[in-house]
């Protein structure tokens, strides 16, 4: 019974990996090859592919990787876990979705990177800690940063909504019930970017280390934040612009267009633009901004006699009111 369950999520497998680059396919068979191979495919609940390299997904650039989220049976022990780690590491460098270098700029960044999760393409962790949407745990980023500064209910919603399972069990729902988005998610989400927009103004004047591609996320990851926060569903890149654009106010909608053709367009070609850098911490303030604006709005506009309820819901999504309620 349990072979014939592996053959069906290995066809399922190949099924989802249609429509996505060469890249990402020639990466992730070579996961489960490993995953196989060190630790046993039958200890697998689920393998789920997240982000803008999903095959339903337009928005795989030049600065996207592959995120991969693996979950084990909870009898995988952590040791085990963290022994096979290397090897992941050693897939992201073969498929160029991570940069090997030994020179301590690099390293730095390395660091930094697994503190944070950003640019890492695999979270290993287990059944137990993605029922109790452990965020540090699922996520593998450090407890204090990401107790301080992770919009973590934001960013399990936006995983929720978009992903596919590529292997194993459905267990996405699972967590749906313990996502609660609130006002500090927020504000997280505001700090935890501009320290990463600082960050690559910081960091500009060494070239080589790719500043811009921080700062693309940082923009990426508040307008991801703040769509969210407004209207509880997943949207592509293009569309959450368009959004924001329209809760500007006229005289001022032609700049914000302008800015967010130039975060579009070095997504595809990046390049180090210091014009861009220093705009995008205005910029990142200003998304959030609108957003909370446009919240509060939106929520005095609802009839008194129907209750607020702030938690996830796929059902429900935020009615487009940025004509009535532009900022």
């Amino acid at each position: 019974m349990q072979d014939s369950s592996i053959i069906a999520s290995s066809k399922r497998l190949e099924e989802n990996l249609n429509g996505i680059n060469q890249q990402s396919r020639n990466y992730i068979k070579d996961i489960i090859t490993l995953v196989n191979k060190e630790v046993g495919i039958n200890k697998i609940r689920s393998i789920i592919l997240f982000g803008s390299q999903r095959a339903k997904s337009s928005e795989a650039t030049a600065v996207s990787d592959c995120d991969l989220l693996i979950i084990f049976k909870n009898r995988v022990s952590n040791h085990h876990i963290k022994e096979i780690e290397k090897y992941f590491i050693a897939l992201e460098i073969k498929h160029n979705f991570r940069e090997s270098s030994k020179k301590l700029p690099k390293k730095i960044l390395s660091v930094i990177s697994q503190t944070t999760g950003i640019f890492i393409s695999h979270f290993l962790t287990k059944m137990k800690y993605w029922e109790q949407a452990n965020f540090h745990k699922i996520f593998r980023v450090n407890k204090v940063f990401s107790k301080a500064f992770a919009p973590k209910n934001i960013v399990l919603g936006n995983i929720v909504l978009n992903s596919t399972t590529l292997y194993g069990e459905e267990i996405i729902e699972k967590i749906r019930p313990k996502i609660r988005i609130t006002f500090i998610e927020i504000v997280k989400s505001t700090i935890m970017n501009l320290m990463i927009s600082f960050f690559s103004i910081i960091i500009s004047l060494f070239k080589k280390l790719d500043p811009t591609k921080y700062q693309l996320t940082a923009i990426k990851w508040s307008l991801k934040a703040a769509n969210f926060y407004c209207y509880r569903d997943s949207e592509s890149l293009v569309n959450i612009t368009k959004r924001f654009i329209s809760f500007e106010r006229e005289k001022k909608q032609k700049r914000a267009t302008a800015f967010f053709n130039d975060f579009i367009n070095l997504r595809k070609s990046p390049f180090n633009d210091l014009n861009f850098m220093i705009r995008s911490p205005i910029r990142i303030i200003k998304i959030h901004m609108k957003a909370i604006t446009y919240k509060k709005l939106w929520m005095e506009s609802r009839s008194p006699t129907k209750q607020w309820r702030d938690h996830i819901s796929i059902e429900h999504t935020t009615p487009d009111h940025t004509r009535s309620l532009r900022i």
